[in-house]
């Protein structure tokens, strides 16, 4: 079916980018996400909601129907022909003394908010069917993605409850190790999975929620391939090999998502995208340790010094076609059918010339048409390879649903660990 665009969105649909000259791969781009919904697996707004000054959590007071002060708001997702969103959730895994389960709730009903206060613009899309027949109707269809398994605190009751909530994925880490898994920057104390880990990504297929595993060690994807029944996505993630940063994909890990069915939706993160970005993050990294180790306690002087070696040291520039050669590499490696878009939109701090914001998408998707993607492939990577992962989980659940009742298998039972985080 053929989406009815806004006239806003029509007019840079049709809009030339030279006089009297339209460029073919950016009307390709367009023609393709105006019939194939580009779902985007990873999107901060919630988290920018909760920390914006002028907000401080309350909805109503970030308006969208404006521009907003971050990379989202209504004119600029349809500017970008978004069709499907996976609003992340997120919580930080450091927040051990106030506890997990309050700021996640808090996080969920601020989610839950942005969908139902925009209702001409979002709908709920819980299934991959919702997610079609939002996209028929011009809305993007919304989903909740929960960013770091700390917050079910070592409870698949919790989990479950979250999954009624509308969580449709769970990041299994952010940066922080947890009693079950090893994170990607945290130190490693399980070598993977323990086995209240396992129970956790089985839990999680009987529900037919997707197992997310950007933020987690190589040694937890490769267990979590080796347990999965379903397939697994990472919501926004990167090519390790063309960046070593631990939070990219190895190629080890790409090979092996063929025979599991899932996808790695490639983000936007300027350091997992970039050398040189990555190179420098890791030169002002030293840079602070080292003023911490020098002046002790004294924060302002610190952040005095440090403000100065930024100015003197600003971070290099990371263009569009850098995140195009980490989907060509995951095609390469895992194949088209294994390649999604995952931003981080208003969970970064610096943006790429060229998807500066939500409304940019279609030029990412021109760059890769005048690399030789067809029609056909785009699709794929807009929405058809992650809708395809949806569907195949729901399969899944469905089928365990028979077979077993909710697991209540506890860590304590599994691991010999107190139940505790």
């Amino acid at each position: 079916m053929i989406r009815i665009l806004p006239p806003l969105c029509l007019m840079l649909a049709t809009a030339s980018t030279a006089v009297g000259q339209t460029d073919a791969n950016l009307e390709l781009a367009r023609r393709v996400l105006r019939t194939t919904p580009l779902i985007d697996g990873h999107n901060d707004l919630p988290w920018a909601i909760r920390e914006s000054p002028e907000a401080r959590g309350q909805v109503e007071s970030y308006d969208l129907r404006g521009r907003a002060p971050g990379h989202t708001d209504l004119a600029r997702l349809r500017a970008g022909i978004l069709g499907g969103q996976f609003w992340s959730v997120y919580i930080p895994g450091e927040i051990r003394d106030s506890g997990y389960a309050r700021v996640q709730l808090e996080q969920i009903d601020i989610g839950r908010r942005i969908i139902e206060r925009y209702p001409d613009a979002f709908q709920w899309a819980l299934t991959s069917d919702g997610m079609r027949e939002a996209f028929a109707a011009g809305r993007i269809g919304s989903v909740l993605g929960m960013e770091g398994g700390h917050a079910i605190e070592n409870s698949l009751g919790a989990l479950r409850a979250y999954y009624d909530m509308g969580v449709r994925y769970l990041t299994l880490t952010h940066n922080v190790t947890l009693d079950w898994a090893d994170a990607a920057l945290d130190s490693v104390r399980h070598g993977g999975l323990t086995r209240f880990g396992e129970e956790v990504v089985r839990e999680m297929n009987r529900l037919g929620m997707l197992v997310d595993l950007s933020h987690t060690s190589p040694a937890t994807m490769s267990d979590v391939l080796n347990v999965a029944a379903a397939p697994v996505m990472f919501s926004h993630s990167s090519a390790r090999a063309l960046v070593d940063h631990p939070r990219n994909v190895p190629d080890s890990i790409l090979r092996r998502l063929p025979a599991n069915g899932g996808v790695v939706m490639v983000t936007f993160v300027t350091s997992f995208v970039s050398k040189a970005s990555k190179d420098h993050g890791d030169r002002r990294a030293a840079t602070e340790r080292a003023l911490r180790q020098r002046l002790g306690p004294d924060t302002a002087a610190v952040t005095r010094e440090l403000s100065g070696w930024d100015r003197q040291n600003p971070p290099p520039k990371v263009r569009l076609s850098e995140v195009a050669d980490h989907i060509d590499h995951v095609r390469q490696v895992a194949g088209v059918d294994h390649v999604g878009i995952g931003s981080d939109f208003d969970g970064i701090s610096e943006v790429i010339e060229g998807l500066e914001d939500v409304s940019t998408f279609p030029a990412l998707f021109a760059e890769l048409a005048r690399r030789g993607w067809t029609e056909a492939d785009l699709r794929k990577l807009a929405g058809e390879n992650i809708l395809r992962v949806m569907s195949r989980a729901q399969d899944v659940s469905m089928r365990l649903r028979r077979e077993r009742p909710p697991s209540n298998r506890t860590i304590l039972e599994l691991d010999g660990r107190p139940r505790t985080t």
